[in-house]
């Protein structure tokens, strides 16, 4: 009789513990990612106020609600507006790619600044401005396209009878590699006045953003993100490994497919806007995951990681020193020394 009665006593309060896990883990998301989002708002505040002349908050919203005012309406809406916008969704997009690559191949390597889908629409991008002397349209449309061609490239390569994670990594590795020696050789070969130009959009910089040429990222942005939120509730089946997400009824294939296609869409075009911003990719998921934990979709968390990185880099680089560095050197000096550690890392472990 014991036995029967405490039997109901046992599922009661297995399920009362899931359930308060359940709770726990929705306050934690909501906590950080409403701080982050918080964050954010700051920062894009920061944008709009600093420069060479600091503006009072006020005449800055006065000047984004259309009112002339002498100095501040040109500063702010020509000026540090677009620069705001594009290190906004272009932090948004290599946040969740990301995430979304790292998730999707179960490796923190796994990002499009490592497998050289960033490469290949740099290489795209170097080659108009360069050699084509391309505008900026033209410039954009080759980079998603050639971003495009190299994930197909890289993922046709590393099939096999199964599909291997480790082998993908490996071939995306040596295409970055590929393709960074292309970009060396277009530099070397393009005349003195293209080079500075070139230079600058390789580092990732947020300088000179201009209104009309952000719309195809906002697009793509708020196009792609709610795909990858809808394909998202298989990625952590996909974490699984191939053989138990199949026995749980998801077509592994076609949902990887679209979820590489999705993702390197957002990163093909954010990097054809502000150019390859190093390691907010590498970066942004594993931050989110440490400051959400496990158990948790991050794709809006890394998105936020992503903004709040570009932006405070962005203000770093501006104002923190004598001379004035692109955002991507100052992301480069970050991501960099994490690298380092992750290798060090995954080599202790076993898994280099």
């Amino acid at each position: 009789m014991t036995m029967t009665t405490s039997r109901p006593d046992n599922v009661s309060s297995s399920v009362a513990f899931i359930r308060a896990g359940r709770r726990h883990r929705q306050r934690r998301w909501m906590l950080v990612t409403g701080t982050m989002a918080l964050l954010a708002a700051a920062l894009c505040c920061a944008m709009l106020i600093l420069g060479n002349t600091i503006y009072p908050l006020d005449q800055v919203l006065r000047a984004l609600f259309g009112e002339q005012i002498k100095g501040v309406s040109f500063a702010v809406s020509t000026l540090r507006l677009p620069r705001m916008l594009a290190g906004l969704f272009a932090g948004f997009a290599f946040g969740i790619a990301g995430y979304t690559f790292q998730t999707l191949l179960r490796n923190p390597l796994a990002n499009p600044n490592v497998i050289g889908i960033t490469s290949g629409s740099s290489a795209a991008a170097v080659f108009c401005l360069t050699v084509l002397q391309a505008g900026n349209a033209f410039t954009s449309v080759a980079a998603v396209v050639a971003g495009l061609l190299t994930v197909v490239v890289i993922y046709i390569l590393s099939r096999g009878k199964i599909f291997s994670i480790g082998r993908l990594i490996l071939i995306g590795i040596g295409i970055q590699a590929m393709l960074d020696a292309v970009i060396s050789y277009l530099l070397l070969i393009s005349s003195e006045k293209d080079v500075p130009t070139a230079i600058q959009w390789l580092s990732g910089s947020l300088n000179g953003s201009k209104m009309n040429e952000l719309p195809p990222l906002v697009l793509i942005v708020l196009i792609f993100t709610p795909i990858l939120m809808i394909l998202g509730k298989h990625l952590h089946v996909l974490e699984l490994g191939e053989q138990s997400a199949s026995s749980l009824g998801v077509s592994t294939d076609k949902t990887r497919i679209a979820l590489i296609v999705a993702a390197v869409f957002i990163v093909a075009i954010a990097t054809a806007t502000t150019g390859p911003i190093a390691f907010v990719s590498f970066l942004a998921g594993p931050i989110a995951k440490r400051l959400v934990g496990n158990g948790s979709y991050n794709l809006i968390p890394a998105g936020l990681v992503g903004i709040n990185l570009v932006l405070a880099a962005d203000l770093v680089g501006q104002f923190a020193f004598v001379t004035r560095f692109p955002v991507g050197v100052i992301t480069g000096l970050l991501g960099a020394p994490y690298l380092i550690f992750l290798l060090i890392r995954m080599n202790r472990k076993g898994e280099l």
